[in-house]
């Protein structure tokens, strides 16, 4: 049965919230995955994977474990090309679902920021999470859900 996977080190609590409340009313597994202690509520659909700290090492633990059709909440863009490959979804805390046919392009970007911010231009870092953004992830974990639904 497909189940959904967080990178919970850098995923907003809002989106928690949001997830925790639909493994419940799906009885669907959920699995955070952090580097780092976290407090969920009881469930016997709600696991924590606490990895050890270092880099990469919660996304190296989601893509070792993660299965085709499975559903992983990132915003590492590099874990989501991973996931992809072995036929699993990726959708971003923003609601962005990451696709075979944009997860290239992703990459690009992600990489040419990186040389940017290496070269020392200040890029910033994300936009503050909006009411627009948490309605986008509801409506594609919704669809992911209703996919899944036996």
């Amino acid at each position: 049965m497909p189940q959904i996977w967080i990178d919970a080190d850098a995923c907003p609590v809002v989106i928690r919230d949001i997830l925790y409340r639909a493994a419940n009313r799906t009885q669907t597994k959920l699995t955070l995955v952090a580097n780092q202690r976290l407090k969920v509520p009881p469930s016997r659909f709600i696991e924590v994977v606490q990895v050890a700290a270092g880099f990469d090492v919660a996304d190296d633990a989601i893509a070792a474990r993660c299965g085709a059709e499975d559903l992983v909440i990132t915003s590492d863009i590099p874990l989501a090309a991973d996931v992809i490959k072995k036929g699993a979804y990726a959708l971003s805390p923003r609601g962005e679902l990451y696709t075979t046919e944009s997860i290239g392009e992703r990459l690009n970007m992600r990489d040419f920021m990186d040389t940017m911010r290496a070269s020392g231009v200040q890029t910033g870092g994300p936009p503050p999470l909006t009411q627009a953004d948490r309605q986008k992830f509801a409506n594609h974990l919704d669809h992911w859900l209703v996919r899944k639904a036996p």
